[in-house]
């Protein structure tokens, strides 16, 4: 999410409590975003005159109460959020179809049905990795809502039509609050676990005699190469987080993706 500021790619946005704006470390408070709620930042909510005993009221000063704003720690959606998971739902959707149009893998997956049943697995793994971040960061009292990104949303939008260039990133968890090293480490390892348990069940459902084998097999693919990629300790990727966290972790989910990668392409192919 980018600062309303100064437009910084911000990672742990901060909700300005007036304007309910987003905006980075340095310009999360009021004064230095030029709010334009400023006059309710200095107005107290509730004041109380205490008065001295015996009437004087020479030194008279005021007290202001103000209690902390309760934290909700289950999980829940926001109307604004439900509106981005259904766009975003359309745009990856279209990805999951637009795979039909290739004859090879029209044929590799069996038909029509065989390529909307991968649409929806498409689907469904890649919110499960974006929910998996929401519940680990509510869960610790963060505010975590899903929303999409104007980049991430054309370029999904231009995958749809492409023949060649496919990406599926039309938004992302945005997470806000103070959070420790270790709890964001879990956090964003939450995400790319969820990949590499789903490709395991997918790729042993694929080795058994069922009808649907070749279906499971691309889902199986799909989301190793998703926790693959989300694990490149690089940038605002996943993977750069907790590498910083516990690169022990890091290391035996990362070679653990890597190999789920490698089986299910070599057996695609």
């Amino acid at each position: 999410m980018r600062c309303q500021k100064c437009g910084q790619e911000t990672f742990l946005p901060f909700r300005c409590p007036y304007c309910r704006d987003y905006f980075c470390s340095e310009h999360r408070l009021p004064e230095n975003h030029e709010c334009p709620e400023m006059e309710l930042a200095r107005v107290p909510k509730r004041e109380e005159q205490a008065v001295p005993a015996h009437g004087q009221t020479s030194y008279d000063y005021t007290i202001t109460y103000e209690r902390p704003t309760p934290v909700r720690k289950h999980v829940y959606f926001s109307v604004k959020e439900l509106r981005h998971l259904a766009i975003a739902t359309l745009l990856v959707i279209g990805i999951g179809l637009s795979s039909g149009i290739f004859p090879e893998v029209y044929g590799g997956m069996g038909g029509l049905s065989m390529v909307v049943g991968f649409a929806g697995i498409l689907t469904a793994s890649f919110f499960v990795h974006e929910i998996a971040h929401k519940v680990a960061a509510q869960r610790r009292g963060l505010w975590a809502e899903f929303r999409l990104t104007l980049m991430g949303a054309i370029l999904t939008l231009i995958s749809i039509i492409s023949p060649i260039f496919k990406i599926i990133s039309p938004g992302a968890v945005m997470v806000s609050g103070i959070v420790e090293r270790d709890d964001l480490g879990k956090i964003s390892i939450s995400g790319p676990a969820t990949n590499v348990v789903l490709s395991v069940a997918f790729l042993t459902a694929a080795l058994l005699p069922m009808q649907y084998s070749s279906i499971f097999l691309f889902g199986a693919a799909f989301n190793a190469w998703i926790a693959l990629f989300n694990l490149i300790p690089f940038g605002m990727l996943d993977g750069f987080k907790i590498f910083v966290w516990n690169k022990k972790v890091w290391t035996f989910v990362f070679a653990g993706s890597l190999a789920l990668t490698v089986i299910s392409y070599r057996l695609i192919f």
